[in-house]
């Protein structure tokens, strides 16, 4: 296997599944950091602040820093602090999106906004997606954090991000712009971050469906591990591969390293 600089690497079915660690995540990291290798954590969950990741990352014993996390609402956030707005923006969200537009410094209006927010809100009403509803009506461009239709949640799934912005679609005919995994801008911000090129990064996650066409559509290698949502078999029906494929992710590091 290549050696790379760095790693890109997935949350929720690969360093965790739910509220349980997935095995060997945590010598995974600890691999990483031994060999000095830089990795960001980059998720579509819009709902949690950096410290909220970190905080439960430390609780399975991966000691990182917020410096490692990127989200979806924070690389929505800085997206559209690039733009030229001129009245603000409105969101549908939680705290992980609003702490991360505060942080930013961009406009929260309700009154006509240039673009409307979307994240995954778990207490979403009819109020709400009507308030998203007339805001794309009069104008405002219509941007997702991300478009997972459906989420891990136990051992069922239920409604993603994807869910409310196809209403959201239905509704007004516009098209969202999406910012998270896997499409480009998340995949530019977190090159940056790690100031290295595509050819020295590994993108390491456990969806086909974001996180390996995350590394595939960008141009960077992929590890595809098989303890989330794709397993072995489903990979299998895809026409374009990941680089590697694993059951765990010490199928992958000992290989480069015995374990300490």
């Amino acid at each position: 296997m290549k050696d790379y600089k760095g790693y890109l690497i997935d949350l929720d079915g690969t360093m965790y599944r739910g509220e349980e660690p997935v095995p060997f995540a945590k010598e995974f990291i600890k691999w990483l950091q031994d060999e000095k290798k830089q990795f960001l954590f980059v998720t579509n969950n819009s709902t949690k602040k950096p410290e909220e990741v970190v905080q439960k990352l430390n609780g399975f014993g991966i000691h990182v820093t917020q410096e490692h996390v990127l989200t979806s609402a924070i690389a929505t956030a800085k997206y559209v602090k690039t733009l030229s707005l001129h009245h603000g923006v409105d969101l549908i969200g939680e705290d992980g999106l609003f702490h991360a537009f505060k942080k930013e410094g961009v406009l929260l209006n309700k009154d006509k906004p240039d673009a409307f927010i979307v994240g995954l809100d778990r207490t979403l009403t009819y109020e709400k997606l009507s308030q998203a509803v007339m805001a794309v009506q009069n104008g405002a461009k219509l941007i997702s954090t991300n478009m997972d239709l459906k989420i891990p949640d136990g051992k069922h799934f239920i409604p993603g991000n994807g869910s409310i912005v196809k209403a959201i679609e239905s509704a007004t005919g516009e098209k969202a712009m999406t910012i998270g995994k896997p499409h480009s801008i998340m995949m530019k911000q977190a090159l940056a971050l790690l100031a290295l090129s595509r050819e020295d990064v590994l993108m390491v996650g456990d969806n086909y469906d974001t996180d390996i066409l995350f590394g595939i559509q960008n141009g960077v290698d992929t590890l595809h591990v098989q303890t989330g949502v794709t397993c072995k078999e489903t990979l299998k029906r895809y026409k374009e591969q990941p680089t590697y494929t694993v059951n765990h992710l010490n199928d992958y590091f000992l290989t480069k390293k015995p374990l300490k």
